[in-house]
C-alpha cells in the first residue's frame, strides 16, 4: 500500500510538470502579450517593463528561470496587479473559493447520494422516475443559467437574499452561490449512486446478507452503498479541485473574490504568472484529491486493497 501511494505520488509531480510545461509554453503561443494596451506603449517604457519581468529573454531562459522559481516556492509576480506577487493572490482568493467549494461539495454529496439510494431502492416507481427527471434537469442547466435564475426568483423576486456581493463569507452572500455550484454535482452524484446501487443490490454477497435475515437498512447501508459510491469517489476527485478552485461563471455573476475571478483577468490580461499560478494549484489539488480517492477504494471496498 505504502508503494503504490509513493507510486502515485511521483506519477502526480510528472503530471504536475509536464502540465506546467504545456501551460507555459501555450501561453506564450497566443495572440497577444502583457504588454500589449489600447494605447501602445513608448517603446523605452515597453523596454523597461519587459526588462523588469524577464520578457526580454529567449524563451528558454523564460522558462527556466520560472521553474527555478516554481521549485523554490516563488510564483513570480503579477504583470496586472503591480505590486503584487502570484502567491499573495492566490492566498487571498483561494479561502473564498475553498469556503464555497467545500460547502457546495458537502451539499451535493448529502442530497445526492441520498436520492440516488433512494431512486435505487425503488427502481421503476415513481421516486425513480422523478429523482431521474430531476437529476437530468441539473445536467441540463449549466452554472451561467442557474446563477441568473437564482437571483432573479430569490434575490430580486422573493427579496430573501443578496443578489451579490461579499461581506467576508456572512450567511446571505453565501447560499446563492453554494446552491449555483451544488445543483450540477449533485445531479451528477445522485445518477452515479442510482446507478452503481442497483447493479450492487443484485450482487451475491447483497443477496446472501437478505438469506440471512439481516434487516433491510443495515445491508443498504453497511454492505451495498459503500461499494455503489466507488464511482462516486472517481468522479469527486476532479470535481473536488473544480469546486475548491473555484467556479469560474458563479464568482464572476455573484462579484466573489476568488480565484476563478482572477483566473478570468489574468487570462483577458495575458498575466502569464497568474495563470499559470492558478493552473499549478489546480493541478496540484486534483493529484491531491485522486490520490484520496485511491487510498479511499481500498476502505470502501477491500478487494482493491491490495492493487
Amino acid at each position: 500500500m505504502a508503494y503504490a501511494t509513493v507510486r502515485r505520488l511521483a506519477a502526480g509531480l510528472l503530471t504536475l510538470f509536464v502540465l506546467l510545461t504545456l501551460s507555459f509554453f501555450l501561453l506564450r503561443a497566443a495572440p497577444g502579450g502583457p504588454l500589449d494596451r489600447e494605447r501602445a506603449l513608448p517603446p523605452r517604457i515597453e523596454a523597461a517593463i519587459a526588462q523588469r519581468y524577464h520578457l526580454d529573454e529567449p524563451l528558454a531562459a523564460q522558462y527556466t528561470r520560472y521553474l527555478v522559481g516554481v521549485l523554490r516556492g516563488d510564483l513570480g509576480p503579477s504583470f496586472q496587479y503591480d505590486g503584487y506577487q502570484v502567491a499573495e493572490l492566490i492566498g487571498a482568493g483561494l479561502p473564498v473559493s475553498a469556503l464555497l467549494g467545500t460547502l457546495a461539495l458537502l451539499l451535493a454529496l448529502l442530497l445526492g447520494v441520498g436520492l440516488g439510494a433512494l431512486a435505487a431502492v425503488r427502481a421503476g416507481s415513481g421516486v425513480d422516475r422523478l429523482v431521474s427527471a430531476l437529476a437530468m434537469t441539473g445536467l441540463a442547466l449549466p452554472n451561467f443559467v442557474v446563477a441568473p435564475l437564482l437571483i432573479l426568483l430569490f434575490a430580486l423576486g422573493l427579496g430573501w437574499l443578496p443578489a451579490g456581493g461579499w461581506q467576508r463569507g456572512a450567511a446571505g452572500d453565501l447560499v446563492l452561490p453554494v446552491v449555483a455550484l451544488a445543483l450540477p454535482q449533485l445531479a451528477y452524484v445522485a445518477r452515479l449512486t442510482r446507478s452503481g446501487l442497483i447493479g450492487v443490490l443484485d450482487s451475491g454477497f447483497v443477496l446472501a446478507a437478505r438469506a440471512r435475515g439481516l434487516p433491510p437498512a443495515r445491508i443498504l447501508l453497511r454492505h451495498a452503498l459503500p461499494p455503489a459510491l466507488l464511482p462516486v469517489l472517481s468522479y469527486l476527485g476532479p470535481a473536488a479541485a473544480g469546486l475548491i478552485t473555484g467556479s469560474v461563471v458563479v464568482e464572476q455573476v455573484f462579484g466573489i473574490p476568488g480565484v476563478g475571478r482572477y483566473f478570468v483577468q489574468g487570462a483577458l490580461n495575458r498575466d502569464y504568472t497568474l495563470v499559470l499560478g492558478v493552473v499549478l494549484v489546480y493541478g496540484a489539488l486534483i493529484v491531491l484529491f485522486n490520490l484520496l480517492v485511491d487510498l479511499l477504494y481500498g476502505l470502501l471496498d477491500p478487494r482493491i486493497r491490495s492493487r
